[in-house]
């Protein structure tokens, strides 16, 4: 028998992370499912424990500057997609906004350390972003466009296909099909 599920990814993350920093009696603050605060200095056994117990859930404790900036930035942008801000404001305003950094200086670190621009995690992450709305939401084509602030459905299309290889239409029809071929 098939179950289908749906539930917060985001909201789960923060359950998990709150569990497993209260059992270990770490106190903390919960920014984000992707950012904590630590309210004071780990001992290297806690440190050690930390990672061990968020490795069982494929969760990854970051330590680097560079690569935690660049972490911040991939969950401000998820943030912004989820939150549905991608309609209402400039990722880079928002970037710099949120992160206190040039959207220069995020720019060029994020380049650096993903080896892709900014600019191009923001089309994958609309595009999957844009396929989880189609799987789990009634929204039409033209919702989704607004939502994810593409100036028009074709905009969308054409990303999509770019991306994906498929067309909108075309990834719903093999969803359907899929769904249809398990029930």
């Amino acid at each position: 028998m098939n179950i289908s599920l749906k539930y917060d990814v985001h909201s789960a993350c923060k359950a998990i992370l709150r569990q497993q920093l209260d059992k270990l009696h770490i106190p903390y603050k919960v920014y984000s499912s992707k950012e904590i605060e630590i309210e004071r200095n780990l001992t290297a056994e806690e440190t050690e424990m930390l990672v061990e117990s968020l490795g069982q859930y494929n969760m990854q404790v970051l330590s680097c500057h560079k690569t935690d900036l660049v972490q911040r930035i991939k969950n401000a942008i998820e943030e912004m997609l989820v939150n549905d801000l991608m309609c209402v404001m400039n990722v880079s305003s928002y970037l710099a906004d949120q992160l206190n950094y040039s959207y220069a200086h995020l720019s060029s670190l994020f380049s650096e350390v993903a080896h892709t621009s900014i600019e191009n995690f923001v089309i994958l992450r609309k595009i999957d972003h844009a396929k989880e709305l189609m799987l789990t939401t009634n929204l039409t084509l033209t919702e989704i466009a607004y939502r994810l602030n593409y100036c028009s459905v074709a905009h969308l299309s054409n990303q999509f296909k770019k991306t994906t290889g498929f067309t909108p239409t075309q990834f719903q029809k093999i969803v359907k099909m899929r769904r249809e071929n398990h029930v």
